[in-house]
């Protein structure tokens, strides 16, 4: 997973990586607010999530300690990063910087 992560923050669309758990209440928030950004930046930017206890490897890597935890990269670097639920405005307001 850590190569396919690798090339895909590569990309030259803005990637928004959420590092979620499922045992996470604050992350199922978080989930219909990336929902209701991927709808307002459709093809623009790409939204993938990673669960921190499936690829604990990765999350270690970017030094995630909390979740929910957003990262957003382009072409392989780190633009944002930010701990906690952010609103659907700020956030699309935020990826849409990048595109």
């Amino acid at each position: 997973m850590s190569a396919k992560f690798n090339e895909l923050i590569q990309s030259e669309r803005p990637v928004l990586v959420d590092f979620f758990a499922t045992w996470c209440q604050p992350c199922k928030v978080m989930s219909s607010v990336l929902n209701t950004v991927k709808r307002n930046v459709e093809e623009e930017a790409r939204i993938v999530k990673i669960d921190i206890d499936q690829y604990q490897a990765i999350a270690a890597e970017y030094g995630v300690r909390s979740v929910p935890t957003l990262l957003i990269f382009k072409k392989g670097e780190l633009l944002f990063r930010q701990s906690g639920v952010m609103d659907v405005n700020s956030l699309t307001a935020e990826l849409k910087k990048h595109i």
